[in-house]
């Protein structure tokens, strides 16, 4: 495909679906019990999750390298089962680069396209483009131990899409990398995949990772996708107790629905009453497990809020731009508020009596599907 346009059109049309993928490896234990995921053309989806949830897996199983135990992926409504990896149109990014190392990065790159019988001409061409993709033109006679580690992954990133594939794959490829080079280059993968278009299925551990370069998220546990939603959308409306605690911070209170007004539930919690916003329906005298972020609770609430309690102030760890406060509600001492560090702020030490509060809104309800609860 010599036109670029073409290729960024074709690619954004690079749709795939999971559907009832099951994995086990050893006939009894079912890795994946059954994964449905519908991936839209151009999209950057990342697979969220602890190690062993699946979410690898399943990665490996849309990239060829392994094969379900039963269901299908379509890949633009046609079934891919019978294509082996290379044929699939799919470009793959690993955590340890993989590159050949008695290989120049121009002979890496072209690698790829010699195994496809493309013309010598048409792969300086691809080569070439590819390295500019990755900003890094002139690196072509430089072996990969001559490079950093940064840039040994673009150039790993150049050869997943020196062929310009539909679909491209990354299989936590920034593990390896400080933090700010990870940082950077979690802005450079996003950016490229906006210029081309490209449906791109991303599998991560890194809760700030994901948030940062995902359209959707797939939260993975135990096999199972909890939630797939967007970054804000599993941020602020979690739907289950493990995707409140897995993405960002969350405190949770545990209690039993006293009341339901419309899309409102009373709860008691260790004696008290907290008013709550019903991610889903619940009963009075149902379980349930309330949610609430540690920055949208506020010390020493000047307004009246819907939720104000009696805190005690256990500890305070200074974190830089923010001050994070462990404070002890109802019996509870792992209660965390988040503030901002500003002058004037140290008027509370460890050991004070204050209050706090927060918005019902601000407050999810979700349903308690703990061993306890049952």
């Amino acid at each position: 495909m010599n036109d670029e346009g073409t290729t960024k059109r074709e690619a954004a049309g690079t749709r795939i679906e999971f559907r009832d993928i099951t994995k086990s490896y050893d006939g009894s234990t079912m890795v994946l019990p059954g994964v449905n995921l519908e991936i839209g053309g151009g999209e950057f989806m990342t697979l969220l999750g602890p190690s062993g949830s699946g979410k690898t897996t399943c990665l490996m199983i849309l990239a060829g390298f392994e094969a379900p135990t039963s269901g299908e992926i379509r890949v633009n409504g046609k079934r891919i089962h019978d294509l082996p990896p290379q044929k699939r149109d799919m470009g793959m990014v690993f955590q340890n680069y993989a590159l050949f190392p008695h290989m120049t990065v121009g002979q890496n790159l072209a690698f790829p396209l010699e195994v496809r019988g493309m013309a010598a001409a048409e792969r300086g061409r691809r080569v070439g483009r590819a390295l500019e993709i990755v900003r890094l033109e002139g690196f072509a006679e430089r072996r990969p131990g001559q490079l950093s580690g940064g840039q040994q992954q673009r150039v790993a990133i150049a050869r997943a899409l020196v062929f310009e594939p539909g679909v491209v794959l990354m299989d936590e490829p920034l593990g390896a990398l400080d933090r700010r080079l990870r940082e950077e280059l979690q802005l450079e993968i996003r950016s490229i995949q906006r210029e081309l278009g490209v449906t791109m299925v991303y599998v991560t551990h890194d809760q700030q990772e994901a948030m940062t370069l995902s359209d959707r998220i797939a939260v993975f546990n135990a096999g199972q996708i909890q939630q797939a939603a967007s970054p804000e959308t599993l941020y602020e409306e979690p739907a289950t107790e493990f995707v409140a605690r897995f993405v960002g911070d969350n405190n949770l209170l545990r209690g039993t629905v006293r009341s339901v007004e419309g899309e409102l539930c009373q709860v008691e919690v260790g004696g008290g009453v907290i008013e709550a916003f019903m991610v889903e329906p619940l009963a009075a005298g149902a379980g349930t497990v309330l949610a609430i972020r540690p920055e949208r609770v506020v010390l020493s609430p000047s307004i009246e809020y819907s939720n104000s309690v009696a805190a005690g102030v256990e500890d305070m760890v200074f974190q830089g731009d923010h001050w994070r406060i462990r404070v002890s509600v109802f019996g509870q001492s792992d209660f965390f508020v988040k503030i901002p560090n500003f002058i004037g702020q140290g008027g509370i030490l460890p050991g004070d009596q204050i209050r706090i509060g927060w918005t019902t809104i601000d407050c999810r309800a979700l349903a308690d599907n703990s061993p306890r609860a049952a």
